[in-house]
């Protein structure tokens, strides 16, 4: 991966990353479309928590998923999409436990 970064990647990229910010600004707060961003509001009230929990709880989440889900629950795609269902069905368990943690106004903050 780090023979890639080369500085004409480098500005590529970060052009790239400065279009999607300049077009998400344009449409949420030039057009005021916010409804449905409404999925990275909880997770970005909460971004300390969702890093947290990304760190401290990814693998007990997956672990009992596959537990009290069958071992082969995520398996019914194939086995190429077993690690991507698995990845978000644990995404959307951070984000209903960030949810509840929005809905009851506790924020982790510094």
């Amino acid at each position: 991966m780090k023979r890639i970064w080369t500085p004409s990647w480098t500005i590529l990229s970060a052009g790239i990353c400065f279009l999607l910010l300049a077009t998400l600004y344009a449409l949420i707060d030039g057009r005021h479309w916010r409804a449905w961003a409404f999925p990275l509001v909880v997770i970005g009230m909460n971004s300390i928590a969702a890093y947290c929990m990304a760190h401290l709880f990814e693998n007990f989440i997956a672990s009992s998923l596959r537990t009290h889900l069958g071992e082969h629950a995520f398996a019914f795609a194939g086995p190429a999409f077993e690690h991507l269902l698995l990845g978000a069905a644990v995404l959307a368990v951070f984000w209903l436990i960030l949810f509840w943690m929005f809905r009851q106004k506790i924020f982790l903050r510094i």
